[in-house]
């Protein structure tokens, strides 16, 4: 589907070219290593270039306070997001420190767990919460990307172990959910932006889509800048095809995981 954007550069007056040398449609190389925590359910740690986040699924038998006041049934699915200190060149205070989430923090936490509990049958996990920990070890953009497509295959890691067990009956995945940044970067689109191209962006979106090729979620936003039509369907036809990708690394990592002894 995004075959034709590799000829672009070719055709432009001035020759285009990425800060890392990829292709327009060319993801960064994406790493998994799973079994990452030895206490949790299921968890792996994530690389999308030289972004690292370990994301880490762990079970309660217990539902949280307001669906018991509420008298819902079912399970819940919730996500924890930080960046460790040292994941950025200039360390960054721990949430602790100040008291309080930032912003950022905040946002990014609710996106994933609003991707993930998109395919998630919630009722078939009675009486259990889910917990997804994602923690940043070195950011180079794309950190909720990461995380999302790295919660996903640490989600499924749980929900395989727990029906190995017997704890669960009935599988709740539902679809696989994977996540990619596009952009418009020296007046071009491009896929799976790195830092270098992230700040310099004049358009940015974060794209979140199902195996199947629904929208969970769509984010974008123009840098002091605007984007045309025409634009809007090259990003999402870019990340559309780097979902793909990102959806099949999926599958192989699950169906190659065995859960340890």
């Amino acid at each position: 589907m995004t075959d034709s954007f590799s000829d672009i550069a070719d055709e432009l007056d001035i020759p285009f070219r990425r800060p890392s040398g990829r292709e327009i449609n060319d993801l960064r190389e994406v790493t998994l290593q799973t079994d990452i925590a030895p206490h949790a359910m299921g968890s792996v740690l994530i690389g999308f270039g030289k972004t690292r986040v370990i994301c880490a699924a762990t079970i309660e038998n217990k539902l949280p306070r307001w669906m018991n006041a509420q008298g819902l049934s079912g399970g819940w699915l919730t996500a924890e997001y930080s960046m460790l200190p040292y994941s950025t060149l200039d360390r960054k205070d721990r949430d602790i420190s100040r008291g309080k989430l930032d912003g950022r923090t905040v946002e990014i936490q609710r996106l994933i767990g609003r991707s993930l509990r998109a395919v998630v049958d919630l009722p078939k996990m009675p009486g259990k919460t889910l917990w997804i920990d994602c923690d940043v070890l070195q950011a180079d953009g794309g950190t909720r990307t990461a995380s999302i497509t790295g919660a996903w295959l640490a989600t499924a890691m749980a929900v395989k172990r727990l029906m190995l067990t017997g704890d669960l009956r009935d599988n709740p995945i539902k679809d696989q959910v994977a996540a990619i940044s596009v952009g418009v970067f020296a007046d071009q689109a491009v896929l799976d932006l790195d830092y270098p191209e992230d700040k310099d962006a004049s358009v940015d979106f974060n794209i979140v889509m199902t195996g199947s090729g629904d929208f969970v979620e769509v984010q974008g936003t123009g840098e002091e800048a605007t984007f045309s039509h025409t634009q809007l369907q090259d990003l999402l036809k870019l990340a559309e095809g780097g979902i793909q990708s990102l959806v099949r690394i999926q599958k192989d990592a699950l169906e190659a995981w065995n859960p340890p002894a």
